[in-house]
Protein backbone atom coordinates (compact mmCIF):
# COMPACT_ATOMS: atom_id res chain seq x y z
CA UNK A 1 0.00 0.00 0.00
CA UNK A 2 1.06 3.61 -1.07
CA UNK A 3 0.38 4.95 2.42
CA UNK A 4 1.05 8.49 1.41
CA UNK A 5 -0.75 8.67 -1.88
CA UNK A 6 -3.76 6.86 0.42
CA UNK A 7 -3.62 9.46 3.38
CA UNK A 8 -3.17 12.55 0.50
CA UNK A 9 -6.36 11.15 -0.55
CA UNK A 10 -7.65 10.85 2.62
CA UNK A 11 -6.69 14.57 4.08
CA UNK A 12 -7.83 16.11 0.84
CA UNK A 13 -11.24 14.96 0.81
CA UNK A 14 -11.74 15.48 4.47
CA UNK A 15 -10.39 19.65 4.34
CA UNK A 16 -12.84 20.04 1.34
CA UNK A 17 -15.55 17.83 2.63
CA UNK A 18 -16.24 16.49 -1.03
CA UNK A 19 -15.10 13.55 -2.81
CA UNK A 20 -14.95 15.44 -6.45
CA UNK A 21 -13.55 18.45 -4.83
CA UNK A 22 -10.47 17.20 -3.08
CA UNK A 23 -9.53 14.75 -5.76
CA UNK A 24 -9.16 17.67 -7.88
CA UNK A 25 -7.61 19.25 -5.48
CA UNK A 26 -4.84 16.16 -5.34
CA UNK A 27 -5.03 15.85 -9.36
CA UNK A 28 -6.64 12.69 -9.37
CA UNK A 29 -9.43 11.38 -10.17
CA UNK A 30 -12.48 10.51 -8.28
CA UNK A 31 -12.44 6.83 -8.84
CA UNK A 32 -8.85 7.01 -7.79
CA UNK A 33 -9.42 8.90 -4.91
CA UNK A 34 -12.43 6.49 -3.74
CA UNK A 35 -10.38 3.50 -3.91
CA UNK A 36 -7.71 4.98 -1.93
CA UNK A 37 -9.90 6.03 0.59
CA UNK A 38 -11.30 2.29 0.76
CA UNK A 39 -8.16 0.87 0.90
CA UNK A 40 -7.01 2.94 3.75
CA UNK A 41 -10.47 2.06 5.81
CA UNK A 42 -9.80 -1.60 5.08
CA UNK A 43 -6.45 -1.38 6.54
CA UNK A 44 -7.45 -0.01 9.40
CA UNK A 45 -10.54 -2.30 10.03
CA UNK A 46 -12.97 1.23 10.44
CA UNK A 47 -14.86 3.79 8.19
CA UNK A 48 -13.37 7.15 8.02
CA UNK A 49 -16.26 8.62 6.32
CA UNK A 50 -20.09 8.29 6.69
CA UNK A 51 -22.08 6.89 4.13
CA UNK A 52 -25.17 8.08 4.51
CA UNK A 53 -24.48 11.56 3.66
CA UNK A 54 -24.06 12.93 0.28
CA UNK A 55 -20.68 15.22 1.52
CA UNK A 56 -17.96 13.94 3.24
CA UNK A 57 -18.14 13.76 6.49
CA UNK A 58 -15.72 12.07 9.21
CA UNK A 59 -16.42 9.55 11.16
CA UNK A 60 -15.39 10.07 14.58
CA UNK A 61 -12.85 7.52 13.99
CA UNK A 62 -11.83 9.56 10.92
CA UNK A 63 -11.60 12.93 12.75
CA UNK A 64 -9.33 11.06 15.20
CA UNK A 65 -7.18 9.93 12.49
CA UNK A 66 -7.21 13.00 10.19
CA UNK A 67 -4.41 15.10 12.34
CA UNK A 68 -1.68 12.39 11.53
CA UNK A 69 -2.77 11.59 8.44
CA UNK A 70 -1.80 14.99 7.87
CA UNK A 71 1.30 15.14 9.58
CA UNK A 72 2.62 12.31 7.39
CA UNK A 73 1.31 13.74 4.30
CA UNK A 74 3.18 17.27 5.14
CA UNK A 75 6.23 14.93 6.50
CA UNK A 76 6.06 13.28 2.96
CA UNK A 77 5.90 16.52 1.05
CA UNK A 78 9.00 18.22 3.36
CA UNK A 79 11.01 15.06 2.56
CA UNK A 80 10.37 15.70 -1.42
CA UNK A 81 11.06 19.12 -1.35
CA UNK A 82 14.70 18.30 0.53
CA UNK A 83 15.34 15.90 -2.04
CA UNK A 84 14.97 17.92 -4.73
CA UNK A 85 16.81 20.44 -3.68
CA UNK A 86 19.99 17.60 -2.68
CA UNK A 87 19.65 17.02 -6.09
CA UNK A 88 20.12 20.81 -6.94
CA UNK A 89 23.04 21.57 -4.94
CA UNK A 90 26.11 22.10 -6.73
CA UNK A 91 28.66 20.09 -6.91
CA UNK A 92 31.85 22.35 -6.24
CA UNK A 93 34.65 20.60 -8.46
CA UNK A 94 38.30 21.62 -8.44
CA UNK A 95 39.50 20.90 -11.98
CA UNK A 96 42.78 20.85 -13.53
CA UNK A 97 44.18 24.56 -15.09
CA UNK A 98 44.84 22.20 -18.29
CA UNK A 99 41.09 21.80 -19.52
CA UNK A 100 40.12 24.15 -22.27
CA UNK A 101 37.29 26.89 -21.69
CA UNK A 102 35.55 24.77 -24.51
CA UNK A 103 35.94 21.67 -22.85
CA UNK A 104 34.87 22.67 -19.49
CA UNK A 105 31.92 24.22 -20.94
CA UNK A 106 30.52 20.98 -22.33
CA UNK A 107 31.36 19.28 -18.78
CA UNK A 108 29.08 21.82 -17.55
CA UNK A 109 26.38 21.50 -20.36
CA UNK A 110 26.41 17.80 -20.26
CA UNK A 111 26.27 17.38 -16.69
CA UNK A 112 23.19 19.80 -16.67
CA UNK A 113 21.85 16.95 -19.44
CA UNK A 114 22.39 14.35 -16.10
CA UNK A 115 20.57 16.50 -13.41
CA UNK A 116 23.98 17.75 -12.16
CA UNK A 117 24.85 21.32 -11.65
CA UNK A 118 28.78 21.73 -11.60
CA UNK A 119 30.58 24.77 -9.54
CA UNK A 120 33.71 24.61 -11.19
CA UNK A 121 37.04 25.36 -9.36
CA UNK A 122 40.67 25.59 -11.68
CA UNK A 123 43.53 24.98 -9.70
CA UNK A 124 47.30 23.28 -9.19
CA UNK A 125 47.64 19.83 -8.28
CA UNK A 126 49.05 20.78 -4.81
CA UNK A 127 45.68 23.58 -4.68
CA UNK A 128 43.22 20.31 -5.75
CA UNK A 129 44.36 18.42 -2.82
CA UNK A 130 44.38 21.08 -0.45
CA UNK A 131 40.82 22.34 -1.56
CA UNK A 132 39.15 18.16 -1.01
CA UNK A 133 41.00 17.87 2.49
CA UNK A 134 39.74 21.55 3.29
CA UNK A 135 36.34 20.21 1.94
CA UNK A 136 36.13 23.49 0.35
CA UNK A 137 34.94 21.77 -2.96
CA UNK A 138 32.67 18.66 -2.95
CA UNK A 139 35.38 16.83 -5.42
CA UNK A 140 38.54 17.12 -7.17
CA UNK A 141 40.26 15.75 -10.47
CA UNK A 142 43.42 14.79 -8.04
CA UNK A 143 46.56 14.12 -10.53
CA UNK A 144 47.95 10.38 -9.37
CA UNK A 145 50.22 7.68 -11.06
CA UNK A 146 48.89 6.11 -14.24
CA UNK A 147 48.49 2.90 -12.29
CA UNK A 148 46.36 4.42 -9.91
CA UNK A 149 44.04 6.49 -12.72
CA UNK A 150 40.60 6.60 -13.61
CA UNK A 151 41.51 8.61 -16.70
CA UNK A 152 45.03 9.13 -18.43
CA UNK A 153 46.13 11.66 -20.62
CA UNK A 154 49.27 10.52 -23.04
CA UNK A 155 52.02 13.00 -22.60
CA UNK A 156 54.38 13.74 -25.30
CA UNK A 157 57.15 16.85 -27.14
CA UNK A 158 55.58 19.50 -29.46
CA UNK A 159 57.16 21.83 -31.07
CA UNK A 160 56.46 24.32 -34.08
CA UNK A 161 58.41 22.07 -36.25
CA UNK A 162 57.47 18.67 -37.52
CA UNK A 163 60.70 17.00 -36.55
CA UNK A 164 59.85 14.34 -39.39
CA UNK A 165 59.52 11.26 -37.09
CA UNK A 166 57.11 8.88 -35.35
CA UNK A 167 58.62 9.72 -32.19
CA UNK A 168 60.99 11.80 -30.22
CA UNK A 169 64.19 10.95 -28.14
CA UNK A 170 65.84 12.59 -25.75
CA UNK A 171 68.97 11.88 -26.99
CA UNK A 172 68.64 13.90 -30.12
CA UNK A 173 68.45 17.35 -27.75
CA UNK A 174 72.11 16.62 -26.86
CA UNK A 175 73.95 19.46 -27.46
CA UNK A 176 77.47 18.70 -29.03
CA UNK A 177 80.39 20.27 -27.66
CA UNK A 178 80.87 22.36 -31.38
CA UNK A 179 77.34 22.43 -32.04
CA UNK A 180 76.03 26.36 -32.52
CA UNK A 181 73.21 28.49 -30.81
CA UNK A 182 71.59 27.53 -27.03
CA UNK A 183 70.09 24.13 -26.26
CA UNK A 184 66.90 23.13 -26.67
CA UNK A 185 64.75 22.86 -23.55
CA UNK A 186 61.82 21.09 -22.32
CA UNK A 187 59.76 22.91 -20.65
CA UNK A 188 57.04 21.27 -18.05
CA UNK A 189 53.58 23.30 -17.51
CA UNK A 190 52.53 23.32 -13.56
CA UNK A 191 50.07 20.32 -14.34
CA UNK A 192 52.94 17.70 -14.79
CA UNK A 193 55.41 19.42 -12.54
CA UNK A 194 54.44 16.47 -10.22
CA UNK A 195 56.85 13.24 -9.27
CA UNK A 196 55.32 10.80 -10.97
CA UNK A 197 56.07 12.53 -14.31
CA UNK A 198 58.72 15.04 -13.31
CA UNK A 199 61.45 12.53 -11.83
CA UNK A 200 61.50 9.69 -14.19
CA UNK A 201 62.05 12.68 -16.77
CA UNK A 202 64.50 13.93 -14.80
CA UNK A 203 66.52 10.55 -14.75
CA UNK A 204 65.90 10.21 -18.25
CA UNK A 205 67.46 13.78 -18.65
CA UNK A 206 70.67 12.93 -16.71
CA UNK A 207 70.76 9.42 -18.50
CA UNK A 208 70.95 10.58 -21.95
CA UNK A 209 73.66 13.46 -20.69
CA UNK A 210 71.31 16.61 -21.31
CA UNK A 211 72.31 19.65 -19.47
CA UNK A 212 70.47 20.24 -15.83
CA UNK A 213 68.74 23.70 -17.60
CA UNK A 214 67.37 21.64 -20.53
CA UNK A 215 64.76 20.86 -18.20
CA UNK A 216 62.29 23.44 -17.28
CA UNK A 217 60.15 23.54 -14.47
CA UNK A 218 57.20 26.65 -16.00
CA UNK A 219 55.37 29.01 -13.63
CA UNK A 220 52.21 29.03 -15.93
CA UNK A 221 51.35 27.52 -19.48
CA UNK A 222 51.36 30.59 -21.11
CA UNK A 223 55.15 31.37 -20.16
CA UNK A 224 55.91 27.79 -21.80
CA UNK A 225 54.23 27.90 -25.01
CA UNK A 226 55.22 31.42 -25.75
CA UNK A 227 58.28 30.39 -25.29
CA UNK A 228 58.19 27.23 -27.57
CA UNK A 229 56.64 29.01 -30.34
CA UNK A 230 59.15 31.66 -30.67
CA UNK A 231 61.87 28.68 -30.56
CA UNK A 232 63.08 25.44 -30.97
CA UNK A 233 61.98 24.73 -27.49
CA UNK A 234 59.66 21.66 -26.83
CA UNK A 235 56.04 21.67 -24.71
CA UNK A 236 55.83 18.36 -22.65
CA UNK A 237 52.26 18.40 -23.52
CA UNK A 238 49.04 16.29 -24.44
CA UNK A 239 47.90 15.48 -27.81
CA UNK A 240 44.73 18.01 -27.37
CA UNK A 241 47.28 20.89 -26.24
CA UNK A 242 49.59 20.42 -28.91
CA UNK A 243 46.50 20.80 -31.21
CA UNK A 244 45.16 23.72 -29.50
CA UNK A 245 48.69 25.76 -29.90
CA UNK A 246 48.99 24.37 -33.36
CA UNK A 247 51.86 22.55 -32.35
CA UNK A 248 52.87 18.93 -33.94
CA UNK A 249 52.94 16.51 -31.26
CA UNK A 250 55.19 13.45 -30.75
CA UNK A 251 55.17 10.90 -28.30
CA UNK A 252 58.91 10.34 -26.21
CA UNK A 253 60.76 7.24 -27.68
CA UNK A 254 62.70 7.18 -24.23
CA UNK A 255 59.88 6.59 -22.09
CA UNK A 256 55.88 6.29 -21.72
CA UNK A 257 54.40 9.66 -19.80
CA UNK A 258 51.19 10.07 -18.95
CA UNK A 259 48.98 12.38 -16.52
CA UNK A 260 46.94 10.18 -14.28
CA UNK A 261 43.41 11.10 -12.63
CA UNK A 262 41.31 9.89 -10.35
CA UNK A 263 38.33 11.35 -9.09
CA UNK A 264 38.24 12.19 -4.88
CA UNK A 265 35.18 13.36 -2.82
CA UNK A 266 34.48 15.15 0.22
CA UNK A 267 32.62 13.59 3.00
CA UNK A 268 29.49 14.58 2.19
CA UNK A 269 30.31 13.21 -2.07
CA UNK A 270 29.86 10.53 -3.32
CA UNK A 271 32.42 10.06 -6.53
CA UNK A 272 30.80 6.68 -8.05
CA UNK A 273 28.08 8.73 -8.41
CA UNK A 274 29.81 11.68 -10.37
CA UNK A 275 32.04 9.26 -12.32
CA UNK A 276 28.84 6.83 -13.28
CA UNK A 277 26.73 9.84 -14.91
CA UNK A 278 30.13 12.30 -16.36
CA UNK A 279 32.64 9.94 -16.84
CA UNK A 280 32.79 9.85 -20.61
CA UNK A 281 32.54 14.26 -20.15
CA UNK A 282 35.05 14.04 -17.75
CA UNK A 283 37.42 12.15 -20.65
CA UNK A 284 37.08 14.45 -23.19
CA UNK A 285 37.34 17.59 -21.13
CA UNK A 286 40.91 16.15 -19.65
CA UNK A 287 41.82 14.98 -23.60
CA UNK A 288 42.05 11.49 -22.69
CA UNK A 289 40.24 10.58 -25.64
CA UNK A 290 42.78 12.43 -28.12
CA UNK A 291 45.40 10.09 -28.03
CA UNK A 292 42.92 7.07 -28.58
CA UNK A 293 41.69 8.69 -31.79
CA UNK A 294 45.44 9.71 -33.15
CA UNK A 295 46.62 6.26 -32.76
CA UNK A 296 43.53 4.72 -34.56
CA UNK A 297 43.65 6.84 -37.25
CA UNK A 298 47.17 6.52 -37.88
CA UNK A 299 46.91 2.83 -37.39
CA UNK A 300 44.21 2.71 -40.31
CA UNK A 301 46.29 5.09 -42.47
CA UNK A 302 49.43 2.27 -41.93
CA UNK A 303 47.64 -0.89 -42.82
CA UNK A 304 46.07 0.74 -46.24
CA UNK A 305 49.70 2.29 -46.95
CA UNK A 306 50.61 -1.78 -46.23
CA UNK A 307 47.70 -2.88 -48.55
CA UNK A 308 48.56 -0.47 -50.89
CA UNK A 309 51.99 -1.39 -51.23
CA UNK A 310 51.05 -4.88 -51.20
CA UNK A 311 48.87 -4.31 -53.84
CA UNK A 312 51.44 -2.53 -56.09
CA UNK A 313 53.57 -5.41 -55.80
CA UNK A 314 51.55 -8.38 -56.12
CA UNK A 315 50.62 -6.43 -59.68
CA UNK A 316 54.14 -6.14 -60.10
CA UNK A 317 54.66 -9.99 -59.68
CA UNK A 318 51.74 -10.40 -61.79
CA UNK A 319 53.89 -8.23 -64.50
CA UNK A 320 57.07 -9.83 -64.57
CA UNK A 321 55.61 -13.43 -64.74
CA UNK A 322 53.46 -12.66 -67.98
CA UNK A 323 56.34 -10.94 -69.79
CA UNK A 324 58.52 -13.60 -68.67
CA UNK A 325 55.44 -15.88 -70.57
CA UNK A 326 55.57 -14.24 -73.30
CA UNK A 327 59.46 -14.22 -74.07
CA UNK A 328 59.35 -17.76 -73.36
CA UNK A 329 56.11 -18.24 -76.22
CA UNK A 330 58.51 -15.99 -78.48
CA UNK A 331 61.17 -18.26 -77.97
CA UNK A 332 59.55 -21.30 -78.62
CA UNK A 333 57.63 -19.70 -81.57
Amino acid sequence: MDLVGVCRAFVSVSERGSFTVGAAAARMSQSVASRRVAALEERFGEQLFERTSRRAVLTPFGREMLPVARQLVQAADVLLHEAEAAKRKPWRLAVPGICSTAGLAHLVAEARGHGVTLDLRVAAPARRLELIHAQQVRAALLAVPADEATWSVPLGLAGVRDPGVRRVYLETLRLGRAAPGPARRIWIQPEDDVPHIRDPLTRLRDAVGLRPAQLVAADDLTTAAAEVLCTRDLLLCSPAQAKELALTWRPIGEIALSRGFALAAAADGNPQHLEGRLGGAIARCLGADTWADTEASRTRADTEASRTRAGTAESATRANTAESGDTVEGAEA
